[in-house]
């Protein structure tokens, strides 16, 4: 799955709506519009460590970036995580 969709997945498992998940990490939201309609053909990795820094999606961080899950180490993806 490309990176854009895995943060879409990721916003809409958390029920936000793309400004709201705009305006918790930072990122602008016609970036993040790309990310999501696939307009940007790569996601920026400082854009990439406010997602995964962020304390509400950091259980996301290892699928986000390797699509591996650790649930022992509270790391999940949207899908198997709920």
């Amino acid at each position: 799955m490309e990176l854009g969709l895995k943060l879409k997945e990721v916003r809409l498992t958390e029920r936000l709506t793309q400004t709201e998940i705009c305006d918790i990490t930072g990122i602008k939201l016609e970036t993040w519009k790309g990310y999501e309609y696939g307009r940007r053909a790569s996601v920026s990795s400082i854009e990439l460590l406010k997602v995964t820094m962020h304390p509400r999606f950091k259980k996301y961080a290892l699928w986000l970036v390797t699509d591996e899950v650790a649930p022992e180490c509270g790391q999940i993806s949207p899908v198997i995580g709920q």
